[in-house]
């Protein structure tokens, strides 16, 4: 259900998910680099243990919590790649930030 559209710029920029590196249109979003390398999880219920993955895409839903940098709970799609950025799914109950 994911499609990438063709834009007008070339720029991109290299991010690691979960130990893979890729190299990702600059004006994506987390959420959108993680459906788009077709990873459709990002973290897992911690109630249930079920995966969940990106859903709203405007930061309503919350779904797509992951840890940037070493920060856990942070919104993927609310988030912008960034050049050296990485992100790991979260699969635990995370701590606070």
């Amino acid at each position: 259900m994911f499609e990438v559209l063709p834009l007008r710029s070339d720029a991109s920029v290299g991010i690691e998910i979960d130990g893979t590196p890729l190299r990702v249109p600059a004006h994506f979003t987390v959420a959108a680099a993680l459906l788009a390398s077709g990873q459709l999880t990002c973290r897992s219920s911690a109630v249930s243990g079920a995966p969940r993955g990106p859903f709203c895409m405007m930061g309503v839903c919350f779904e797509c919590l992951v840890e940037i940098d070493g920060v856990p709970n942070r919104q993927g799609c609310m988030t912008r790649v960034a050049d050296g950025m990485r992100v790991r799914s979260m699969h635990a109950n995370a701590r606070l930030a």
